[in-house]
């Protein structure tokens, strides 16, 4: 598609994150809080802390509002009993969208995701409807220029099984979530950093937007995102650069 550039897409991302700073911190300290409950306060025997610390500190958090954060959830001092909910939709042409939440009211918040489907074009979905056309695994992407057959090296003994250059020189390392702190230990130790990382849902296909349709994917991803219960927003869209 003329115009569509994935390193661009990455780039305009990153910048509303940073944009809604407040409300991303509100986010992850909701995420540190429910992985220090469920599986401990040791980051190092933690592994799903460990990403969430990692996310803070991405964020700029204050190691305070972290430690804060691990406290309550390990010493079960948080009054809020939050609860993980997937929900699945489609939005402008069909594109498929995962919206993954944390709540202590699943009727409010089903109301909400529902709502800002509706009002922006797309429609919520029945368990199961979309979830195939990702795949769940660890993700590495590394800005154009870095070193390719470096990373490829450090990565495939680390135990990635997908990595991937496109024409912009942006490059990709896949692995299974489970061995996603191996990978992330080897690049950290041998000096690489990765753009953007995660355990994330990865879209398997991807539908092409632009134009009208690309603004209005993008006013729903936005609404999505907004809303305090959400967490992350996984989609198959791609949006025009331009837009």
């Amino acid at each position: 598609m003329a115009g569509h550039s994935k390193w661009a897409n990455i780039q305009h991302r990153k910048g509303r994150q940073d944009a809604k700073r407040g409300k991303l911190w509100t986010k992850i300290i909701r995420e540190v809080t429910v992985a220090a409950r469920a599986g401990g306060p040791d980051p190092e025997s933690n592994p799903r802390l460990r990403m969430a610390w990692d996310k803070a500190t991405a964020a700029n958090m204050p190691k305070d509002n972290i430690t804060r954060a691990i406290q309550r959830g390990a010493g079960g001092t948080d009054d809020a009993n939050y609860e993980e909910i997937r929900y699945e939709g489609y939005g402008v042409n069909g594109a498929a969208v995962i919206v993954d939440c944390m709540t202590d009211n699943r009727q409010r918040t089903v109301s909400d995701v529902r709502h800002a489907f509706t009002k922006n074009g797309g429609n919520l979905g029945l368990d199961g409807s979309v979830v195939f056309q990702f795949r769940h695994c660890g993700q590495f992407l590394f800005a154009p220029g870095a070193s390719e057959d470096t990373i490829m090296e450090v990565g495939l003994e680390a135990g990635a099984d997908d990595i991937v250059t496109d024409e912009e020189g942006l490059i990709e390392v896949l692995c299974t979530p489970s061995d996603y702190p191996a990978v992330q230990a080897a690049f950290q130790a041998a000096g690489l950093t990765p753009e953007v990382e995660g355990v994330v849902m990865k879209a398997l296909n991807e539908t092409e937007l632009a134009g009208d349709d690309a603004i209005k994917m993008q006013k729903l991803l936005d609404a999505l995102e907004g809303l305090d219960d959400v967490q992350e927003v996984y989609t198959t869209a791609v949006m025009d650069e331009a837009e």
